[in-house]
């Protein structure tokens, strides 16, 4: 059946095409994802990939696996997309009256972008490779996808292919061009430079009785601008970092002191629950004058044990992707 979609798509038949791609479209998403740490880049590059296979499927000899050439079209496009982007610069504080603390320091990755919990579904799909090394809940995180981004992009394909996919260091080396020998060099630097927090409490199972109740406790202490009883959720070293922005804190202390400067300068917010990277997230509305609560961004936690260990807040250009509007009329506030 297989052979007979690749002669009709190669005869200019879309549907036969589809057929042949569409299982693997939403795990070359993610792939492309942790790539370029970027979701409108990753759907950017998937595109890219679908249109060069379509165009370049007269060269498929069925050596490798339609999923294996796949993921060679959509390594190689990540790659070129990372040595040419123009990143985003990062973004000065701009939110009146509110002077934040001292960042504990100056963050190097300030494009990420949330990717949507409502897209991963099919994403893993296909079983992973004997070598993978990550849990496919951890090699979405934001922690994780944060951390790649640090990696120089030969290193990045290199690391992710072989321990979040596991393919074979011959099946990587073929798809980048190189020898065995350059990919396990490549992988052994990768894995030393890594930069991921060390694991503290393991998080809840992902809408589990455990994670609600965390959750809602946040939600109450956030709506109401409770600042003892949110600092009361978080861990002694909880990090919170708010791309485009490249000010990051950590520590109990300094969040509290972020927190309450939102909140002293009389910004009150709605939370309108959603999910992204396998973790809890809010669209964040900010009420106004009218009774219209507008968005000013996403927040996505994570969450360690019972308390809260990092937070990451995105801007407001982001809530189209998760299925949020860009404002709440009073009547639908949630409750």
């Amino acid at each position: 059946m297989g052979n007979e979609l690749i002669a009709k798509a190669r005869a200019g038949d879309g549907e036969a095409f589809r057929a042949l791609t569409e299982p693997h479209r939403r795990e070359l998403q993610v792939h492309c994802y942790r790539m370029l740490g970027s979701f409108q880049d990753a759907e950017d590059a998937l595109q890219d990939t679908l249109l060069s296979a379509w165009r370049g499927l007269g060269g498929f000899d069925g050596r490798a696996s339609i999923r294996t050439w796949l993921y060679r079209i959509a390594t190689n496009r990540c790659l070129s997309a990372l040595r040419s982007a123009a990143r985003r610069p990062a973004k000065a504080w701009d939110i009146p009256g509110v002077e934040p603390p001292e960042p504990t320091r100056l963050g190097e990755v300030v494009w990420l972008e949330p990717f949507p919990d409502a897209l991963l579904d099919g994403a893993f799909a296909a079983p992973l490779g004997p070598e993978a090394r990550y849990e496919q809940s951890e090699s979405v995180s934001l922690a994780f996808v944060t951390a790649l981004q640090v990696l120089p992009p030969r290193q990045l394909a290199v690391l992710v292919l072989r321990d979040v996919l596991g393919f074979p260091a011959a099946d990587v080396a073929a798809m980048l061009d190189t020898t065995v020998d350059a990919v396990k060099s490549a992988l052994k630097r990768a894995r030393s430079a890594l930069r991921h927090r060390p694991p503290g409490e393991p998080a809840p199972r992902p809408g589990s009785p455990a994670e609600h109740a965390v959750v809602a406790d946040f939600v109450r202490a956030w709506e109401s601008a409770d600042i003892d009883a949110l600092v009361a959720l978080l861990t002694d070293d909880v990090f919170v970092s708010m791309p485009p922005l490249p000010l990051e804190y950590e520590g109990r202390d300094v969040v509290a002191r972020l927190c309450a400067g939102l909140f002293g300068a009389g910004r009150r917010f709605d939370l309108v629950p959603t999910r992204a990277n396998g973790q809890p997230a809010f669209g964040a509305y900010l009420r106004g004058p009218s009774g219209t609560s507008h968005g000013t961004g996403l927040y996505v936690l994570t969450v360690a044990g019972h308390r809260i260990s990092a937070m990451t807040r995105f801007e407001n250009g982001v809530l189209p992707a998760f299925g949020l509007p860009r404002s709440l009329p009073e009547r639908t506030r949630p409750s």
